[in-house]
Order: structure tokens, then sequence, then C-alpha cells
């Protein structure tokens, strides 16, 4: 494609975020015809692109947009090298397509909204920081929140010697399981189950129910269906 960079063609062909192709290709990894590249700035002159030695189907193929409802126990990646369950062992056969990867994470054990997707540039909107897609979960904890742990968590908490930014939080009454809605314009690593390790509440249930304006209804857990145009209309608004 006339004007495409090398780290757009690999993102494209590879279904990775524009920054982990960047990374793929400043770490080596990527060849153009077996000549090995290290510029993600370089124009893409129409060779056929290999990562790790494996070669990469770089015509345009279609999108696939998919809404996961995440169990316990499986892993927020494409593959692992350890052999333990994946999302993508929950999608069925006819919706597997080359590149389809979990956009974010969600650890081990939190439930709820995963998308799924070979649309690098949809990832890179949905992940990156600049972006400040709000995330909301729901979250069971113990002991019951008081006003003094709503306060701290609304102001921001401290968090690995930062302080990270205020949450949005409020109590449930009707999710039985769950006391307390949080929404975050951020994305660390364990982040909501250490900021409310940091006020004193112990979390045993914790489910991720919107994405930006996409809400999690109507999938049980472990369900994975394609998104309607109405829904991607959400993610990408």
């Amino acid at each position: 494609m006339d004007g495409e960079t090398l780290r757009h063609a690999l993102s494209r062909a590879a279904g990775l975020s524009r920054r982990r192709a960047f990374a793929a290709i400043r770490a080596g990894r990527v060849s153009e015809d077996g000549v090995a590249r290290v510029d993600p700035s370089r124009p893409y002159g129409g060779g056929v692109i290999a990562l790790d030695g494996a070669a990469l189907a770089t015509a345009p193929v279609a999108h696939v947009y998919l809404l996961l409802n995440k169990p316990a126990g499986y892993l927020s990646a494409a593959s692992d090298g350890r052999a333990r369950p994946t999302v993508l062992d929950l999608v069925p056969a006819a919706l597997r397509v080359a590149g389809l990867h979990p956009v974010g994470r969600l650890d081990l054990d939190t439930t709820g909204l995963l998308v799924l997707t070979n649309d690098g540039d949809l990832t890179f909107r949905l992940t990156h920081p600049k972006h400040e897609v709000e995330k909301e979960y729901w979250a069971g904890v113990r002991p019951e929140a008081d006003n003094e742990a709503l306060a701290a968590l609304r102001a921001g908490v401290e968090i690995d010697g930062a302080r990270r930014r205020p949450a949005a939080v409020r109590r449930l009454a009707d999710a039985p399981g769950f006391q307390l809605s949080i929404t975050l314009r951020e994305g660390r690593k364990r982040q909501v189950r250490r900021m409310l390790q940091a006020v004193g509440l112990s979390v045993w249930r914790l489910r991720r129910v919107r994405e930006g304006r996409l809400r999690l209804a109507g999938l049980a857990e472990g369900e994975v269906r394609v998104l309607d145009a109405p829904e991607l209309a959400l993610l990408e608004a």
C-alpha cells in the first residue's frame, strides 16, 4: 500500500497494536524478503514480511470483532508457552482468524468483558493511555467499604510509589455478590485489586462490565459472539 510504513504493515498483517509492532521491529524480530529490518518507519516495499521467521499474509484481510464474557482461569493472551488455557480456546473455530488477540488484559481471576479482534488500530485506540478509554469494574470486597475508603479511591491512591489517578466509585445496590462499581481511565497491571488492597479491602470477586460505551449484557460466562455494527460504533466513539 502506497505510503505504508513497515510498522503499519506488520500491525495489519499480524494483528498487533502499533506499539507492539514497533517493539517487534526494533527488537530485530522482523524481516522483509529475508532481510532483517529494525526501522519501524521504513516504507513497506510490498515484500514478504516475516515475524520470528514465520511469513505473514500481508494482503488486506477482513477484520473480526468479538465480545467474550471471560470466565476465571483463562489467560488474556493469544497463546501460552506453558500450555495453559487462553481466551482464544473459548472462540469457536469458525470465528478464529490469523492475528486474533485480546484487546488489553484481564488477570487470571478476573471475569467479564473482553474484546477480541485482529484489528491492530482498534487495539491501539482502546489501550493506549492517551485515549483514556473508561473501563468499569464491579468488585466484591471484604470488609464492607466505609466512606473513608471510598474517599481515598476517589482521590487516587499510591501504588509502587506513584499516585494513581482518581477513580469514579459508587456503591452497588442490586448486583448480588458485588458491592462497588469502579471506573478507571488508566490500566496498570492488577490495578483495581491493588487500589482496593491499598485502602484495606480484600477483593474476592472482580468483573469488568464496560469498556468505553460498550457494556457486557446477555452473554453467559465463557460465551463469545460477534459484535454488531452499533456495538462496534460504541467502541470507536
